[in-house]
């Protein structure tokens, strides 16, 4: 009878020792209290404490104290970034998924003739406006892509995708973006018959004048020679440029008021190339820039139909603008 006793106090404090371990096995196994996907944001400099109370506080976890002793018995080191939970997520799950650093990141496709509202509007869910446009404007950052004389960005960003999350500084974005272009394109337009940076703004406004990769050394070389001559540029995109930097942001073709609108990025009422360029330049446009088309031409102008005319004098210039016209008059007729 005593040793039946015994055996039965034994298997009880056996029991009782079994249930600490066996319940913090099934709170770290169980669903977790997130009713929907959730996202959370690891901080730089985020402690595992700090974290943990977070998770806590937002509802991805039920327990930060469990939590933190995980952490201490793995020696967690907590990469900051974007966390994306699924709903009911266990705490197992949630603490494997930080532990393996799996940030959540999302692609922004910055494009070849990209220009800075276009720029901005990528990046809106990532980066506050105004901060945005002071960062846009930042010496630093014009020297770091390689041209500290640039007024902004424009044109110093590399075509490319980058991948950003929610957690990361607006300065390690732009930081990302113009190093890219140090590195990819800056070296690229040297040795050209103009210099680095005007070689850039040339290559921006051939990019914004044509669709066809063909004509952009004939349309490089008309400005070239336009540039040689005094002649003023001309270039429509220009007044497009000097709209939306005067606060239009309507992004039609350009109206007579654009042309005549005195400006210094407008080319028509000012001698000379803008002050930047206008676009991000594709590769095949620096190229064209750094060696334009040799001839005599000296204007062009679309056919209607995709492409250009070009042509030596004005009086040749004259006719291509009636053809022109003349084509629109028909398509239009053709859709009435």
């Amino acid at each position: 009878m005593a040793r039946s006793r015994t055996s039965k106090r034994f298997l009880l404090a056996t029991a009782l020792l079994l249930v600490p371990p066996l319940f913090a096995l099934w709170s770290w196994k169980r669903d977790g209290p997130l009713q929907a996907a959730g996202t959370v944001l690891i901080r730089k400099g985020a402690t595992v404490n700090q974290i943990a109370d977070q998770l806590e506080r937002e509802g991805v976890i039920r327990s930060a104290s469990l939590f933190k002793l995980w952490a201490r018995a793995r020696h967690l080191q907590l990469i900051r970034g974007e966390y994306t939970f699924n709903s009911q997520a266990s705490l197992s799950e949630v603490a494997n998924k930080l532990r393996r650093g799996e940030i959540h990141f999302t692609n922004i496709v910055i494009p070849v003739a990209a220009h800075a509202w276009t720029v901005q509007g990528r990046y809106k869910d990532f980066i506050p406006e105004d901060v945005f446009w002071k960062l846009w404007r930042s010496p630093n950052l014009a020297a770091t892509a390689g041209f500290p004389e640039a007024a902004d960005l424009e044109g110093l960003v590399a075509p490319a995708t980058y991948r950003v999350h929610h957690a990361m500084e607006p300065e390690e974005m732009f930081l990302a973006m113009v190093e890219a272009f140090h590195r990819s394109v800056r070296p690229r337009l040297k040795d050209g018959v103009l210099p680095p940076y005007p070689t850039l703004i040339l290559a921006s406004m051939a990019e914004k004048e044509t669709n066809l990769p063909e004509e952009l050394p004939r349309v490089a070389g008309v400005y070239a020679r336009r540039l040689k001559l005094g002649m003023r540029l001309q270039c429509d995109p220009t007044s497009l440029y000097a709209r939306w930097l005067s606060g239009d942001l309507r992004f039609t073709a350009p109206l007579m008021a654009d042309i005549r609108r005195p400006h210094p990025f407008n080319t028509y009422s000012v001698g000379g190339l803008p002050p930047t360029p206008i676009a991000i330049p594709s590769a095949a446009a620096i190229e064209a820039a750094r060696h334009p088309a040799e001839g005599r031409e000296l204007y062009f102008v679309a056919t209607g139909q995709g492409g250009h005319r070009f042509a030596r004098t004005l009086q040749e210039h004259n006719r291509n603008v009636a053809l022109y016209r003349a084509e629109i008059t028909r398509q239009k007729k053709e859709k009435a």
